[in-house]
């Protein structure tokens, strides 16, 4: 190229020189022997070179442009395709190994980025990278769905989206170099919070968060302290009242006559606690998910009047109207839970009525799900209490309830294996006028 340009400026510099030469020597010629010349010659001549390096001027930069047109035109992504000047042949080849080099860099830093948001999208557990100062640099799914925060706070600072004291006390400890942990209360929910600082050159460059929400963990905790306290609770008056009656007998304390009345208590309190531990181990089978038994096609109908004949001696006892209505309704299901379900529902639909009352059980084909529905004409239960009522041991009438020989287990069992079934329930009820339970279980 360097050869190229110094040709083109000689031979504007030659062409110029000739040409004036040439009407010089035209004139010189024209003129013959003359000693003086005159002057308009000299403005010929004049004008001659004016005009020629005018021209040469217009042509050595049509010539520049041509020459520097293949620069203007080379690609940076590929500059060695098609070498234009064996001069910049090096310097091409060099660019050409530094983009090739910096893409190889690219698609690996695209590609470990990639591979981070798919670990760090997949974790059960919310994870914040931040930088010395407290301002997000990354955050998972799962983080900006606990901390409820979007993904715009990247280059935002965690406190402006999490106003806790506790939260700021332990960033500010991380900040100082340590490792430390909290628990964070955030709106309605807990969190447990690890953090650890991140060190280079001695000193803190970033943070790393790691979040747990333990708000169901406490809650199943809880829980787990309220139904140990309520089993204790309910085996403990059965017990007493067994051990107060066996004592009296063994002591020979009770008169002949009463001896089948004391013999009956002391059974009819065994027969409770049986009643109790046998629904204590189907709740808690229930609640591992029951997977050791079989499924199978299921006639809910004909389950249900099987239910309904074993009851009906206990509802007229009760002076309780006992019925059946609806139609032949197939679902796959297990056969012990539904009919359990069914067995608890019309169960305390008699304990919990009233005198000369009714309890209607019905059962739907509908096209995409069977209905179940259980009506009675009993006490009701107020609203406040509705969506308790299929806690374990949660009980309207507590006095009532025991009185009858409740375990206050029952619904949760139906809650439990409902939901086994994928099925949904309903629940309208009215204090003093009754109380209506839906089921629909799904076909497919």
């Amino acid at each position: 190229m360097t050869k190229r340009i110094f040709a083109a400026i000689c031979l504007c510099a030659g062409g110029a020189l000739s040409i004036t030469l040439l009407v010089t020597t035209i004139l010189l010629a024209f003129l013959g022997g003359q000693t003086e010349i005159p002057a308009v010659y000299y403005y010929v001549i004049a004008a001659v070179f004016v005009l020629t390096l005018l021209l040469i001027v217009a042509l050595a930069l049509h010539l520049s442009k041509e020459i520097v047109k293949p620069l203007h035109e080379l690609n940076p992504e590929l500059p060695v395709v098609e070498p234009t000047y064996r001069e910049l042949e090096p310097l091409l080849t060099h660019i050409g190994n530094q983009q090739r080099r910096l893409k190889e860099q690219s698609i690996e830093l695209q590609r470990k980025k990639n591979e981070f948001e798919t670990a760090t999208n997949h974790m059960s557990e919310g994870l914040v990278l931040l930088n010395e100062e407290g301002i997000i640099l990354s955050i998972n799914r799962v983080a900006v769905k606990l901390l409820d925060i979007q993904r715009y706070c990247i280059g935002k600072s965690l406190r402006s989206f999490c106003e806790s004291p506790e939260l700021s006390a332990l960033l500010s400890r991380v900040q100082g170099g340590v490792h430390a942990e909290a628990t964070v209360c955030l709106g309605s929910q807990n969190y447990q919070i690890h953090a650890g600082p991140t060190i280079s050159e001695n000193r803190v460059t970033g943070i790393t968060l790691l979040i747990f929400d333990i708000t169901e963990k406490e809650k199943a905790e809880q829980m787990r302290q309220e139904f140990t306290a309520n089993v204790s609770h309910e085996l403990k008056t059965p017990l007493h009242t067994i051990s107060g009656y066996a004592e009296l007998l063994a002591g020979g304390m009770v008169r002949t006559e009463d001896v089948p009345q004391f013999s009956d208590c002391i059974y009819t309190e065994a027969k409770r606690m049986i009643t109790l531990v046998e629904d204590i181990i189907k709740l808690s089978h229930l609640e591992e998910g029951a997977s050791d038994m079989k499924k199978e096609n299921v006639d809910l109908y004909a389950l249900a009047n099987t239910t309904v004949q074993s009851l009906n001696t206990v509802a007229a006892e009760s002076g309780i109207t006992l019925c059946l209505i609806g139609e032949n309704a197939p679902i796959f299901g297990i056969r012990q839970l539904l009919s359990s379900i069914v067995y608890n529902l019309c169960d305390n639909a008699i304990k919990y009525n009233r005198k000369n009352g009714s309890v209607t059980l019905t059962v739907q084909n509908k096209q995409d799900h069977v209905l179940l529905t259980v009506a009675d004409t009993g006490i009701g239960i107020p609203a406040a209490e509705q969506e308790r009522i299929f806690e374990r041991f949660y009980r309207v009438d507590k006095s009532h309830s025991k009185a009858l020989g409740g375990t206050g287990l029952g619904l949760s069992i139906v809650k439990h294996a409902a939901k086994i079934h994928n099925a949904t329930i309903d629940l309208q009820s009215t204090p003093d006028r009754g109380t209506e339970i839906k089921i629909h279980f799904p076909k497919s």
